[in-house]
């Protein structure tokens, strides 16, 4: 019961979902909404340097400079949480 209150977002927070070296993860914790694309990347890269995401591995020179964030508000019945995610540039966008 502890943890499923711990991972309760509030309306101005989000998760963050990491796609990095064709391997995906979450953050751990919440973040604001609202944080700059700096922040995030930021936030990102010491996660991952530090083993930090679950599903991906530890990488220590992780760089995230040409990264795209796509930010999702919540989609009621299918996620009720705001949506920050982080993936390397693709061909088409």
């Amino acid at each position: 019961m502890v943890e499923m209150l711990a991972r309760v977002i509030q309306p101005h927070q989000a998760r963050v979902m990491v796609t990095y070296k064709r391997e995906h993860g979450e953050l751990p914790d919440a973040v604001t909404f609202d944080s700059t694309d700096g922040d995030v990347r930021g936030w990102v890269s010491e996660a991952i340097r530090t083993g930090g995401v679950p599903g991906i591995t530890a990488d220590p020179q992780v760089r995230l400079n040409d990264y795209v964030i796509d930010r999702f508000p919540p989609v009621p019945g299918v996620r009720e949480h705001n949506l920050i995610d982080i993936r390397p540039k693709v061909e088409f966008g």
